[in-house]
């Protein structure tokens, strides 16, 4: 029987769907309107199975993955900033409910749902976070925490209902592929253009986005259902990492420091420019500095020992995605 994707095109998505097809599998890809198929074109057409639904739409989602027996859902809106943000709550939490509805409807017997890092809470005592910190983000947290939170809780009370979930929450990807860009993508491609103005306070977790494929498929396969991983490998301070790209990319790095209230006010100014005048993503926005500002560390001890996580070197991975988005003409 075939193994369905949703989200299937995008950055981890594509990613899994090659994992899948590396051991032979018959892949049921669900492509949103419009998505693009760049990701999936070089893989074997034998192997795939292009189904074109709107995850919202649950008669034609039902249609979609009837025939199936195992689901990865990693279809989200992974961005800090939209014009509408009530799109990211349709796609994120009510498309996640009507994902779960149909597997459970169709008795599956494993869903993998990608959740985030995001849906975790954070710590203030310099402890590394793992999969017990309760979600405590409530105030400071923009549109994207908030709905991968919100969806994260969708699944897991249908596990805690009896369907068979496990959740994956990977850190902050990088690598080949990120045709999006997602806002971590968009790090490097600042960097890459120049357009990152000043060093900053705040670290986070870094992970190469196959390694985070291959966890995908190791939660289907040894993943306790109503679990969760959290899939990170490198913490890293954001300005550490600047210089990381900028040694392996050939480029400057950033050498002027901001205090955290003046980098706040620049990324305020910068949504709101973008909220009433240009009407275009921002490099940045206030609660996403904020948020990015803390030192968000994971531990990944379960990932490790439960589901196998590999770690590529940082500096690989990298490589890797600089070479990608240069060829893609991204920067």
């Amino acid at each position: 029987m075939p193994v369905a994707v949703t989200g299937a095109s995008g950055f981890i998505g594509s990613a899994v769907v090659r994992k899948l097809v590396e051991r032979d599998r018959t892949v049921r890809v669900l492509l949103e309107p419009g998505a693009s198929t760049r990701n999936l074109d070089a893989l074997p057409p034998d192997r795939l199975e292009r189904r074109t639904v709107d995850i919202c739409d649950r008669g034609t989602l039902l249609t979609a993955l009837d025939g199936c027996d195992v689901l990865y859902h990693l279809a989200a809106i992974y961005k800090t900033w939209l014009p509408d943000p009530s799109i990211i709550y349709r796609v994120n939490v009510e498309g996640t409910t009507n994902v779960m509805l149909a597997a459970q409807k169709l008795g599956l017997s494993k869903i993998v749902y990608t959740s985030s890092i995001a849906a975790l809470g954070v710590r203030g005592d310099g402890k590394l976070i793992d999969e017990s910190v309760p979600f405590n983000y409530y105030d400071g947290a923009n549109h994207y925490i908030l709905t991968k939170y919100l969806s994260e809780r969708v699944a897991m009370n249908f596990a805690s209902a009896g369907l068979p979930v496990v959740v994956v929450n990977p850190a902050f990807p990088f690598g080949p592929g990120d045709i999006g860009p997602t806002p971590t993508g968009r790090i490097i491609i600042g960097l890459l253009r120049g357009q990152v103005p000043a060093r900053g306070a705040g670290g986070f977790c870094a992970i190469d986005v196959d390694d985070v494929a291959e966890a995908h498929i190791a939660a289907e396969t040894r993943g306790r259902i109503g679990e969760h991983y959290i899939l990170g490998n490198h913490n890293i301070t954001l300005n550490d990492f600047f210089d990381l790209v900028a040694r392996i990319a050939g480029v400057g790095s950033p050498r002027v420091a901001v205090p955290k209230a003046v980098g706040a006010a620049v990324a305020l100014g910068m949504e709101l420019y973008a909220d009433w005048v240009s009407h275009r993503e921002p490099l940045t926005t206030y609660r996403s500095i904020r948020y990015a500002q803390q030192h968000l560390y994971y531990d990944n001890t379960r990932a490790r020992t439960e589901l196998g996580l590999a770690s590529t070197p940082l500096e690989q991975t990298i490589s890797r995605a600089v070479r990608w988005f240069r060829e893609a003409g991204m920067a």
